[in-house]
């Protein structure tokens, strides 16, 4: 079937609590004195001259020991991934003016999923009362561009009407607050509505590549806590600094020439460019490697921190929010994750709804 599909409406949902710098300061001083020899450092340094473009574009953030994240949103004790997944299905779900029966497949994408051992398709769908097809989906942090290119194929298909994408990262969860590596970190959940749009609207073309050059960057150690329930904590494995830096320019190269490829398109004509801003320096980094101007990108890194594979749909939301993308506006998106998948996709923009905005909200 030939026929135009692409998002229809956003929903983003951040949890209650904010963490600054000041935080880390007061409470951690010597931890953030002697910042130089722990986890953040070693992944994100320069040992002699820069060597490619990510390395001098890293460059002016080595003095600063959260390397540019000023503020970053994590769980509440009485909150979970869950719940941010789920009023982010119903901001998306609102703004589209549908109902959970309105959906038929509800794609669900979590870093890392609520239970040990399952995906939170099944939980989530039994939270929203989904009567339809709901599973998972595992792309790391580049799983956005990849939901969204399979979420519009089957939509193609006439397989489904319309498929309800959740996105959730909750690192917060796999991070002791001595482990720098939680500085640079963040929790969030996002969702799209995908389905049957106007004109030539909607998804164009994708390229998406795995990463197994960064699969040994970090690993998963299960252990128990104080109440003997079993939890997951991320480790930084040896090499992983030399991995990323070495890997960066390369993904993003092949994912945009063959996104623009498929769509027939030049770096040229793009109006608006979204990167998946993991660190305060992505941004630069992407626009420097493509030759854009920075006029035609932001980043939000700053305000909200490493948030996984929902830093794509934030940075969606608040481009529409925001004013910097329009209605037909050429849209390239970008995300890649460790042991997953890199993903370029470029989209017509359409009259996407959005739902409330999570940071001018108190919860």
């Amino acid at each position: 079937m030939n026929f135009s599909v692409g998002i229809r409406s956003i929903g983003l949902s951040f949890p209650s609590i904010k963490r600054t710098n000041d935080y880390y300061k007061k409470n951690f001083s010597e931890l953030v004195a002697n910042a130089e020899q722990q986890n953040l450092a070693k992944l994100f340094s320069l040992t002699g001259s820069p060597t490619n473009e990510f390395d001098e574009e890293m460059m002016p953030y080595l003095s600063d020991p959260f390397r540019g994240t000023v503020e970053r949103w994590i769980l509440g004790t009485d909150e979970s991934a869950l719940n941010l997944q789920e009023r982010a299905a119903k901001d998306a779900l609102n703004a589209a003016q549908l109902t959970i029966n309105d959906i038929d497949l509800m794609l669900v994408a979590s870093i890392w999923p609520e239970q040990v051992g399952f995906g939170d398709a099944a939980f989530l769908a039994q939270k929203l009362g989904l009567q339809g097809a709901a599973w998972n989906l595992d792309g790391t942090c580049g799983v956005t561009p990849v939901a969204l290119q399979t979420a519009c194929s089957l939509v193609r298909t006439g397989e489904y009407d319309n498929v309800l994408v959740v996105i959730s990262c909750c690192y917060s969860r796999f991070f002791d607050e001595t482990d720098t590596l939680s500085w640079f970190t963040g929790d969030c959940a996002g969702a799209f509505l995908v389905g049957p749009i106007n004109g030539n609207q909607g998804l164009l073309g994708t390229k998406a590549i795995h990463t197994s050059a960064l699969a040994n960057l970090v690993s998963a150690k299960l252990q128990s806590d104080a109440q003997g329930q079993l939890q997951i904590r991320m480790k930084l494995n040896k090499g992983a600094n030399r991995a990323i830096r070495e890997t960066a320019v390369g993904f993003l190269r092949t994912c945009s020439e063959g996104a623009m490829a498929e769509a027939g398109l030049s770096i040229e004509d793009i109006d608006f460019f979204l990167f998946n801003t993991s660190t305060a320096w992505l941004a630069s980094f992407c626009s420097r490697v493509l030759g854009i101007s920075s006029t035609k990108t932001f980043n939000l890194y700053p305000q909200i921190a490493n948030i996984g594979p929902v830093i794509t749909v934030a940075n969606l939301y608040y481009a529409a929010k925001l004013g910097k993308i329009q209605e037909n506006d050429l849209v390239f998106i970008y995300g890649f994750g460790a042991a997953g998948v890199a993903a370029a996709s470029v989209i017509r923009w359409g009259n996407i709804a959005l739902g409330p905005d999570p940071l001018s909200t108190a919860h």
